[in-house]
């Protein structure tokens, strides 16, 4: 018995335990269910962990997805269903290797293991297939994960991000690039300090560029006038407005280069403040164009002048041959004196008159062949009344013969206008004359008027009116088309060319609405001289 009792265990001993144990005890359970609790607690904390990374994964746009080694899908998020119309679980034990663009999945291949196994983390642009057989451009960000202990590869977790829209975008961007590598325009981009930063072909070729980026500025491309236009006019009007246009000229290896350039500012996400595109298309050829069509016209215009003394030879021959008359008459009577009364003073009279009227066949032969000549449109300030008598002896003859009353009066006070005025009494010959032709032979035409008033602050407009048949609606939309004429034997050019004049003074020439006493009015607007006197006395 006393052997049994001393091997026994102290469990099944009939003895109490010490209280020294009992405590013990105590302490261990009340250590072991603290652990309990802090792993629970742990536990719970990394439930909620793992929900939260997978709400994340489950919430976000991009496709997040965990692959085995042979691309096959373990897990994929579901973004799935936006970016490529799979529901999660129908991608689950598909290779991702199936969906592949074949060019891009050939190009993933053909790359060393080593790229995206062994290193542990790639990047890749591909084309993914959607569920409807379309193709999205997928950017996938990949981390291969393994075993610590053995290097073992576990899995791949991948994040694609669709990114077809950039990738449009960038192609867009890229072929605008081309293009504007490739115009035959100046394109300049500048930033807020003046500096180009950029130069097409075109400019660099242009400006004979080889500095270093950065180190070309404006005024390396534009003559100082322009450069002083783009900073005091272009630049701010840019900064206001957001574009600008215009014709500027640039630097050229032989000289300035004219250009119509539009200047816009940068704008959008990325953009530095001050930054500036300027595009300069080259107008050389339109402005030797536009010279050519003004020297052509010019020489119609001539040419018109010349058919229009032809049509005046009459009148020549009139006002030549009345002062030479006169000068015969008084050459005879100063001859008539002499005979009968010697002393010299007699002839005083005579003499005087021959002389005035010398001076006047001369002025009238001037004023004939300055009309006649060839040259450019010169505005001036000229009296209006002055160009209207001279128009009017040019044509008074015609009217005379006609029995067609002329009446020009005219207001005094006009102020001068802007004109010039071998143009203007061009303009108004040709009115004056087209108005006696309407009037031949029409019953009831007997006078043609010239008026003029002033029509505005600085506007004088001069009408010419004939009581004739008037002007049909259907050839009043083509009177100042060329070559079109009302007369059989009328070449068409007249107004056409009176119409131009006119615009290349400032001013205008139309034909007025038929009023009630029928006939055709035409009003010639020009600009008038500036009122100075009215601006000094301006409080």
């Amino acid at each position: 018995m006393p052997n049994r009792s001393r091997n026994a265990s102290p469990a099944l001993s009939s003895e109490a335990p010490s209280p020294e144990a009992l405590g013990r005890l105590v302490e261990e359970h009340a250590a072991l269910g603290e652990r309990c609790a802090r792993l629970e607690e742990q536990n719970r904390a990394l439930r909620a962990e793992r929900d939260h990374y997978h709400w994340l994964a489950e919430s976000s746009t991009d496709l997040i997805s965990r692959h085995a080694r042979d691309g096959t899908f373990l897990y994929a998020s579901g973004a799935a269903r936006d970016l490529l119309g799979f529901a999660p679980e129908e991608l689950i034990g598909v290779s991702a290797y199936d969906l592949f663009h074949p060019s891009d999945l050939a190009d993933l291949l053909n790359k060393s293991p080593r790229i995206y196994y062994h290193d542990g983390f790639y990047q890749q642009t591909y084309r993914f297939r959607a569920k409807d057989g379309h193709y999205v451009w997928f950017e996938t960000t990949s981390r291969t994960r393994r075993d610590p202990a053995s290097g073992e590869l576990i899995d791949i977790l991948c994040v694609s991000r669709d990114v077809s829209r950039r990738l449009r975008a960038e192609a867009n961007r890229e072929r605008l690039a081309r293009v504007v590598e490739s115009t035959t325009e100046f394109v300049l981009f500048m930033d807020d300090e003046e500096r180009l930063f950029y130069a097409n072909q075109a400019a660099r070729h242009l400006l004979q560029l080889s500095l270093p980026d950065g180190a070309t500025r404006l005024s390396d491309a534009y003559v100082d006038a322009s450069l002083s236009d783009l900073r005091d006019i272009v630049l701010p009007a840019v900064t206001r407005y957001g574009s600008w246009s215009g014709e500027l000229a640039m630097r050229g290896p032989d000289g300035p280069v004219p250009v119509l350039s539009v200047v816009m500012a940068h704008s959008g996400p990325g953009t530095e403040p001050g930054h500036v595109s300027l595009l300069n298309r080259d107008i050389r050829l339109r402005q030797a164009a536009e010279e050519q069509a003004r020297r052509h016209q010019a020489q119609i215009a001539h040419a018109n002048r010349l058919a229009t003394t032809g049509e005046l030879a009459s009148n020549i021959a009139h006002e030549l041959n009345q002062p030479l008359g006169t000068i015969g008459n008084y050459a005879s009577g100063a001859l008539l004196k002499l005979d009968a009364d010697p002393p010299a003073e007699a002839l005083r009279l005579p003499l005087e008159q021959i002389q005035q009227q010398v001076e006047r066949l001369g002025e009238r032969l001037r004023h004939i062949r300055s009309f006649v000549r060839k040259g450019q449109t010169r505005p001036r300030p000229v009296a209006m009344s002055d160009v209207v008598e001279a128009a009017c002896r040019l044509c008074e003859w015609q009217y005379q013969q006609a029995g067609v009353d002329l009446e020009p009066p005219l207001e005094s006070s006009l102020p001068r206008v802007i004109a010039d005025p071998v143009a203007l009494e061009q303009v108004l010959v040709n009115l004056l004359l087209n108005a006696l032709e309407a009037s031949r032979d029409h019953p009831g035409a007997e006078r043609v008027q010239i008026q003029a008033r002033r029509s505005g602050r600085r506007e004088v407009a001069l009408t010419v009116a004939d009581q004739g048949p008037g002007i049909t609606p259907d050839q009043a939309e083509r009177i100042f088309a060329p070559f079109h004429s009302g007369r059989a034997e009328g070449l068409g050019m007249g107004l056409a060319i009176s119409h131009s004049l006119m615009e290349a003074m400032g001013g205008n020439l139309r034909l007025l609405p038929p009023g009630g006493s029928g006939g055709a009015t035409f009003t010639a607007t020009l600009l008038a001289e500036p009122d100075h006197t009215a601006a000094i006395q301006r409080p």
